[in-house]
């Protein structure tokens, strides 16, 4: 694959950490992680970095800038991300890296009974927490009957969330997700098993996209698994795409900074009790629960950002 060093999303930010000793240096960019090797795009092509003995690639994202020796490939070093989304892994790793330098994650969920907003409020923390730009995108619209009800309760999640409505399959959406998917760019797209990832991927690869799509059960609006790894790749427009497995499950670990910007109106109240270690649960003059009993934050709302605190390991 051939791309010039800006369509690889190579900016200011990365050349600045290159110093005057590795200027013969090769910057790559990391395009897959698998178990035991790593792949890497430069300007001049694809190819397998050459790593150290010993070494774990479960330290690396897809998405990472690296330097390499330009005759042997020889890794010498990462450079610092500039943002990283990742969550606690199942195994002995704490955190599984999902992908790094994301200018724009795009929270997928269609418009049926995969529809979940506590889901979506932890992909928003994470996102968050990441330091990337979310965006909410809501799917097969063509099936539901009211999808503005869907969008409403998608905006209610967090200030200034941008949600979009499509149908993958249909012609405008590329242009729909185009204002985040300019050259210089890079996207990453989240969500559950079928519910239309790998669609939009293909759209914005354009005629060489080669994602394997899926559907989601009828029966009960459950996704079937398709993509299997983290994957790095043009755009048709400009800018790059990274698209990654379904999640059945998403934990929280160490994203209070994130819940904080989510739960905004919780967080700006919170100043205003009485005790600084109040937990909005039960603590006299708590001005949370005192705007929950005025109905200007909903209960519900409050409920899910206590179980998130604590899953995190906050308050």
């Amino acid at each position: 694959m051939s791309a010039s060093p800006d369509r690889l999303d190579w900016s200011r930010f990365f050349a600045d950490q290159v110093l005057a000793e590795e200027a013969e240096l090769v910057p790559a960019r990391i395009d897959a992680v698998h178990r035991a090797r790593l792949t890497a795009l430069t300007p001049s092509g694809q190819f397998d970095i050459v790593l150290p003995a010993r070494s774990d690639t479960g330290q690396f994202a897809v998405g990472d800038w690296v330097l390499c020796d330009p005759d042997t490939g020889a890794l010498h070093r990462r450079l610092e991300r500039k943002s990283l989304l990742q969550r606690p892994s199942e195994g002995r790793r704490p955190l599984q890296l999902i992908a790094s330098n994301i200018d724009t994650l795009f929270i997928v969920a269609s418009c049926n009974g995969d529809f979940n907003v506590a889901r979506l409020e932890r992909y928003l923390a994470l996102a968050n927490e990441a330091g990337t730009d979310p965006v909410i995108v809501l799917t097969k619209i063509d099936t539901a009957d009211d999808p503005a009800e869907f969008e409403r309760q998608a905006s209610a999640l967090q200030r200034g969330l941008p949600v979009v409505l499509l149908n993958g399959r249909s012609p405008d959406a590329v242009a729909a997700l185009q204002p985040w998917c300019g050259a210089g760019s890079t996207v990453a797209l989240v969500g559950s098993s079928g519910v239309g990832k790998s669609t939009l991927v293909n759209a914005l690869i354009g005629s060489g996209g080669t994602q394997q799509t899926g559907g989601i059960r009828e029966s009960d609006a459950k996704g079937r698994h398709v993509t299997t790894s983290r994957s790095l790749h043009v755009m048709a427009g400009g800018g790059w795409v990274i698209d990654t497995p379904g999640m059945r499950t998403l934990q929280i670990k160490d994203a209070g900074q994130g819940i904080d910007t989510l739960f905004a109106e919780i967080t700006e109240l919170a100043p205003q009790c009485k005790f600084r270690n109040c937990t909005h649960d039960h603590e006299p003059g708590c001005a949370v629960l005192a705007a929950v009993a005025a109905g200007t934050v909903d209960a519900d709302r409050l409920a899910r950002w206590r179980k998130l605190q604590a899953e995190s390991g906050g308050r």
